[in-house]
């Protein structure tokens, strides 16, 4: 095997390593995205029932 054959071998799997973790990344602000909407639904359901007490 020739240095540049490995060099390019090594680029690919850096690169793949830099995706999985965007997507890692991406995944988690999506789970974080919709706990926000969760706790949001919530907050205004509790300010509903404290408004018709």
């Amino acid at each position: 095997m020739t240095a540049s054959f490995i060099s390019r071998i090594a680029v690919v799997l850096v690169v793949a390593g830099f995706a999985a973790g965007c997507a890692n990344t991406i995944r988690g602000m999506g789970q974080d995205t919709a706990g926000a909407v969760t706790a949001t639904q919530q907050a205004g359901q509790n300010i509903d029932r404290a408004a018709r007490y």
